[in-house]
Parts: structure tokens; sequence; C-alpha cells
């Protein structure tokens, strides 16, 4: 009997949990050859998540849970997951159903076939914006332009199998920004993909508004590449240049002809966009520092306030 074990973070999903676990467990019943356990990782819930988890877990055995002490982000909730399991393989999953459980025989026979990652490739159902839909596709297209990692597009999905041997690997990562969809891609061994049609969430809302979305994407580019800080000084050079060209010109022009050097309009939407383009520099710098600012302290990604194993 093979062991599989299913990580899955939960930030206020109290109507889900027992949706998944039926879901999840009626999966299992027709593989043969498997036992399972589940991981809830509750990542600072305000609702009644955990006390359902906690009622979920007394009922059934192969149902486990960490509480963390507070809201740590969906990341850390899934290497927090991995990092307690003990299996011959790993899933995580979302627990708003829009990852179908119903998958994981064939993630599981993939692996079978000798595959040591097996990732989703998500499409988007008609339901979804058509906005949605393109800005997800772009941020992938840029996400493999910028950084070393290549994501196909609705390849950076969190619903993936790893192999325990994977699973070691990333035990042993101690990254203060994880960011687990390029690290997967970043690690090599192989690996397949399998497409799905993501479902629609069963219960409440999703967590993921645009700021974390923003912040998730500047975690996503800046964990894996230097290349926006070479930007930058691209950026610097080529605006240093035309202004030297450009206004240089100008002012011998007007030097040589004896025309007065007027229009203070001009003068501050110069001095206004030169600066704002210093501003992007510094906070592309800033990136990086405050990433160095945070894994030289060494801090946990997580704290544990419970746990049943």
């Amino acid at each position: 009997m093979k062991k599989i074990s299913i990580v899955i973070p939960a930030h206020n999903e109290e109507g889900n949990i027992f949706l998944i676990h039926q879901r999840i467990k009626k999966v299992f019943s027709e593989l043969q050859n498997y036992h399972f356990e589940i991981i809830f990782v509750n990542d600072g819930s305000r609702d009644q998540t955990q006390a359902k988890i906690e009622e979920l877990a007394s009922q059934f055995e192969e149902v486990k849970f960490i509480e963390f002490s507070r809201n740590f982000g969906h990341q850390p909730a899934v290497k927090a997951g991995i990092d307690r399991s003990n299996a011959n393989a790993v899933i995580s999953m979302d627990a708003d159903l829009q990852h179908p459980p119903e998958l994981i025989p064939d993630m599981i026979k993939k692996w079978e076939e000798g595959f040591d990652i097996v990732y989703t490739i998500r499409t988007y159902p008609k339901e979804i914006s058509a906005f949605k839909r393109k800005t997800s596709s772009l941020y992938y297209k840029f996400l493999s332009k910028i950084s070393d990692v290549n994501l196909r597009e609705g390849g950076g999905s969190d619903f993936r199998l790893m192999d325990s041997s994977v699973v070691d690997v990333v035990r042993n990562m101690n990254e203060s920004d994880i960011f687990l969809r390029g690290l997967s891609n970043w690690m090599g061994f192989r690996q397949t993909g399998i497409h799905f049609t993501a479902g629609e969430r069963a219960f409440g809302e999703s967590s993921y508004n645009l700021q974390k979305m923003m912040r998730f994407a500047f975690t996503g580019i800046t964990a894996f590449s230097v290349k926006p800080l070479y930007l930058a000084a691209y950026l610097g050079f080529i605006f240093s240049a035309i202004a030297v060209l450009g206004y240089g010109i100008y002012v011998i022009h007007s030097f040589v002809s004896g025309t007065e050097i007027s229009g203070w309009a001009s003068l501050i939407m110069t001095v206004v966009f030169f600066g704002g383009i210093q501003l992007i520099i510094l906070g592309i710098i800033g990136i990086y520092l405050g990433k160095i600012f945070k894994q030289v302290k060494e801090r946990p990604n997580y704290i544990i306030r419970s746990k049943n194993f």
C-alpha cells in the first residue's frame, strides 16, 4: 500500500471542508493499493474553519490539521503541509474545489509511469471573465520572459503531485518569500502536465484581491531572477542618452541661434518624467533589498499554533 498525502491550505473555507473531504474519500475508495491522509493547513481563518476541521478529524483518522498562529499566506501554508507530510507522494490542492479531486487518479497514474512531478494546466470555463483569462495569460508570459523559469500558460496552479524525493528537496528549502510554482519548475526532475478545467468555488469568496495578486506577481518575478535589476540599469542608460541627445541638441541650437530657452511646462514635465523613472528603479532595487532584509533575519515562514499529529 502506497501512501498519498493531500495538502490543503484553508483560509475562511468553513463551507468547503466537509465537501472536499467527501470527494477525496470517494476518489480513494475506488483506488486500489493506495491509502491517504488529508493535511488541512488553517491559515489564520477568522470563521469556523478550524472548528470544522477539528470536527472532521475527530470522525476520520485520515484527517490531520495544522493551525497557524495567524495568516501567513497561501505558499507558506502549502510548505507547512509538505514539511509535515510522510508519504510516497504529496498532492497539494486548494480547498475551494476549483481543483477537482477527480483528477487525482490521473495524476497518480502519471506518477506511477515514472514522473517525479505531475503539474496541472488550468483552463478557465466560459463563465470566467475575458479580463481574468487575459490577465492570467499575460502574467505567465511576462513571468517566463523576465525570470529564469518557464511557466506554461495555466501551468502555475498549485494543484500538483510531487514524489517523496522532490518533497525532501522542498522541505530543506528555507526561502523567506517562497514561490512553490516557480520552484517546481526550477528543480527539474521528470515532469509532465495534465489539463483540467477549473471548477466553480462551492462556498465563500476568494481572498485573493487585486493587491494580493500584484504582490504574488512581484514575488514570482523577483524570486528567480535579477533581470529586473538589469532592466532598471538599461532604462537608466537609455533615458540618460535620450536626455543628453535630445535636450543637449536643443540647448546648443538655442545658444547658437540666440533664441531664449523658455517654457517652464516642458521643464516640469521633464523633471516629473525622469523623477518617475528614478522612483521605479529605486522601487525595483528596494524589493530586492527587502528580500535580503527578510532572509538574513531567518524568521520562520510560519508559526504553528496547534496540530493533531
